[in-house]
């Protein structure tokens, strides 16, 4: 057995050596074996962590300085758009006005107070994160962290006026939306490049905006067909008759046939919402009829009902015999 490496020797070092103990504090066993192995001086914590993890092709978790300070894409922005009923079936163009994070004017997007520089962060000695080390039952385990100090780039300067630093600040913007036709409650419509500024020049987030539909107090939709209620008197579901209904498309007449049933529906073909992306192509308009049944009737109604009822019987005996 190597007695000089042994797991009792290497503790009497690490006890006796202030440096090595405080290395074996921060980064337990891990930390001693690469300084015993010719790793560097790691009395930088990101060097080691950098040592430890270059066989994965140089991701430590850390990111270099340069990466930290790439311009970085914009957050996403969100508008709840509210449509009454024809505009969701036959589209529209609105005018919106939304609020987003644009680069601030005063110093360019930068963040620092024109006319100072930045220096290197102290918190972090220019690193852009921190770590922090804890002894467990289990040993000793390091949390890497973003300097709050300097939120990650490393760097420290004065802050902007106008912006606080961030480099951006929030303004209003109109803009025209057109609105395809056939959305409904729940579409979600995705404008490009119109969400917030992006830090360092990075390219802006995008718009969704989300659809509700106000309901129709007449006219029902289900998915690309509309549904209408209709009510007839009982001389008319059994003469037959023409009445108006109304669609999204102005009132149209509906002919009743003679001898139509209580629930019966009928259709008015392509009198429904356009497909999304096939404004030629349409749903149908779907009638259900009701037939009024009258609870009371007059002496003269009561008397040609039952000579209607009498006809009919005489009509059912003669076709049995």
């Amino acid at each position: 057995m190597d007695i000089l490496n042994s797991p009792n020797n290497i503790l009497l070092q690490v006890l006796s050596d202030d440096e090595k103990r405080s290395i074996f504090d921060k980064y337990g066993e891990a930390g001693l074996k690469g300084a015993g192995a010719g790793m560097g001086d790691f009395s930088n914590p990101f060097d080691l962590f950098e040592s430890l993890f270059e066989g994965m092709g140089g991701v430590t978790g850390m990111g270099s300085r340069s990466s930290r300070n790439r311009p970085t894409q914009g957050d996403d922005e969100s508008y709840n758009l509210v449509l009454n009923f024809k505009e969701a079936v036959f589209g529209v163009e609105k005018e919106i006005e939304i609020t987003r994070l644009e680069n601030c004017g005063t110093c360019d997007g930068s963040g620092a107070k024109p006319g100072t520089k930045s220096t290197k962060c102290s918190t972090c000695g220019g690193q852009g994160q921190v770590v922090s080390s804890a002894r467990t039952p289990l040993g000793v385990f390091q949390q890497v962290m973003t300097c709050s100090t300097c939120g990650g780039t490393g760097e420290s300067f004065t802050p902007c006026n106008t912006c606080g630093g961030d480099g951006r600040i929030r303004k209003s913007k109109r803009i025209s939306l057109k609105v395809p036709a056939g959305v409904d409650s729940g579409s979600r419509l995705r404008v490009r490049s119109e969400g917030n500024t992006g830090r360092r020049g990075g390219p802006p987030g995008d718009l969704y905006v989300f659809i509700e539909v106000l309901s129709d107090p007449v006219l029902k939709r289900d998915g690309n067909n509309i549904l209408y209620t209709c009510k007839i008197s009982y001389i008319d579901a059994i003469l037959g008759t023409t009445i108006s209904v109304p669609t999204v498309d102005g009132t149209v007449d509906l002919k009743i046939p003679a001898g139509t049933q209580p629930g019966t529906t009928l259709v008015m073909a392509k009198k429904g919402v356009p497909y999304l992306g096939k404004q030629s192509a349409r749903g149908d308009e779907l009638v259900r009829v009701q037939v009024e049944i009258p609870k009371r009737l007059s002496s003269e109604e009561k008397k040609l009902i039952e000579e209607l009822a009498s006809l009919s019987n005489a009509k059912t005996a003669n076709s049995r015999r």
